[in-house]
């Protein structure tokens, strides 16, 4: 390394250093997360490394749901005062606490971090809003087709069939139901959220444009994408309508062995991996019109409430869980992607990489993956969108119709959340 780059180096820790100086002895930062299970697991193991490295801060973690959950109880505590000091925001729905003022502008301390050097590209932009940042991101994902190869074998499939198009997925989900149907198992798990958005991108479309944030509801492709998802379970009868009212069922009945194909983000590769082992293959999302998938997961934000010092030791912290240590022992137990560039040399992830078949698949779309619109109406947007999308699947409303007034009433919304 030059001289110039050493120094350069020494200046932004030691700027660094002086920001996050005031974290002291007996500094506790109370953290809102999502993640139980293995995930929780893996937190936790994440958690224990960065307190005993940093015996002056305690991490106070505590699980309170999933990304809904966090929207719904984070806007009820900040008013009530009771608010957390550090919260992981899914990408798509922070912009609504940043533009509030609820988050802390992480940008002076990730300008003097050397982490930010290691991050890929995608990882340093899902932080921004409006030019600043205000999450450093922790667990990143993409959407990814999941199938049990022991369904298709007895469904009569002895060579793996394509899987590229809506049609291909159509047409193995039929013969999967219409084989072993009398046994309780289905073709295909009714997509969930993130599935579908990514299943609208590979229509060539959008919900919401990135750069401009024109709502695309109710654009041809995106309508397109929805009457097929739809399809699946309210006309070819492939899924079960029990996974479109609690997406959890669609994963659980995969996990059991009971449906064949599932579209789930990578951040589902660990639990899908332990359920079903060996009889696990996962592929790249469909590329029905065009390949695209969206960049999902999410990252820590800092709350503006909290101290100076709570605030610098919270930085603290997540500048460790995005280091090439803590991001491989992350990816290797969960299948989130790293976000480190140096995550891959570390050993966990290097051993995960050799031995866990198919985890290395959302890595390699990352080269046709988008981060997605983060304004302050997405947040209402994806809320609104499950009772959209259940009318729709249940065949309670025309998809058609559903999508203009659901486009129309996110443009009213866009409005009314911009005054």
């Amino acid at each position: 390394m030059s001289n110039k780059l050493q120094n350069t180096a020494a200046v932004s820790l030691v700027a660094l250093m002086s920001m996050i100086g005031s974290a002291h002895a007996d500094t506790t930062v109370k953290f809102w997360h999502s993640f139980s299970k293995s995930s929780g697991e893996a937190l936790n193991k994440i958690i224990t490394n960065f307190e005993a490295a940093n015996p002056g801060i305690h991490i106070e973690g505590e699980f309170v749901g999933d990304y809904n959950d966090i929207v719904a109880k984070l806007q009820a505590a900040i008013p009530a005062k009771r608010a957390p000091d550090a919260v992981i925001m899914e990408v798509t729905r922070y912009g609504l606490f940043a533009d509030r003022g609820a988050l802390t502008d992480l940008t002076p301390y990730f300008n003097a971090d050397p982490l930010k050097d290691d991050l890929y590209d995608y990882a340093r932009e899902v932080g921004v809003y409006n030019g600043k940042n205000y999450i450093v991101p922790f667990n990143s994902s993409t959407p990814v087709l999941y199938y049990n190869k022991d369904i298709l074998a007895r469904a009569g499939f002895t060579t793996e069939p394509p899987l590229k198009t809506f049609a291909d997925i159509l047409a193995v989900s039929k013969t999967i139901t219409e084989k072993l149907g009398s046994e309780g198992i289905t073709g295909i798990a009714a997509p969930g959220q993130f599935a579908r958005w990514g299943l609208v991108m590979s229509n060539d479309s959008e919900l919401i444009d990135s750069k401009t944030n024109d709502v695309l509801l109710d654009s041809p492709n995106t309508i397109e994408a929805y009457q097929w998802m739809a399809s699946l379970v309210h006309d070819q009868k492939v899924a079960s309508p029990d996974s479109v009212t609690d997406e959890d069922v669609g994963r659980d009945a995969f996990f059991a062995g009971k449906v064949g194909i599932s579209l789930n983000s990578t951040g589902d590769y660990g639990g899908a991996k332990k359920a079903l082992g060996d009889k696990l293959e996962v592929r790249p999302m469909p590329c029905n019109k065009v390949c695209s998938v969206p960049i999902g997961g999410a990252g820590i934000g800092i709350l503006s409430t909290s101290s100076k010092d709570v605030q610098d030791a919270a930085y603290k912290f997540i500048s460790y869980a995005a280091s090439p240590e803590a991001n491989s022992i992350w990816f290797a137990a969960t299948g989130y992607l790293p976000i480190n560039k140096k995550s891959a040399a570390q050993p966990a992830a290097i051993e995960a990489l050799a031995k866990k078949q198919g985890i290395d698949v959302a890595i390699k779309q990352l080269d046709f993956a988008h981060g997605r619109a983060r304004p302050p109406v997405v947040t209402w947007m994806r809320s609104t969108e499950y009772k959209m999308w259940e009318a729709m699947a249940l065949g309670q409303r025309d998809v058609t119709e559903t999508m203009k007034d659901f486009a129309a009433q996110t443009r009213e919304e866009a409005k009314r959340s911009s005054n």
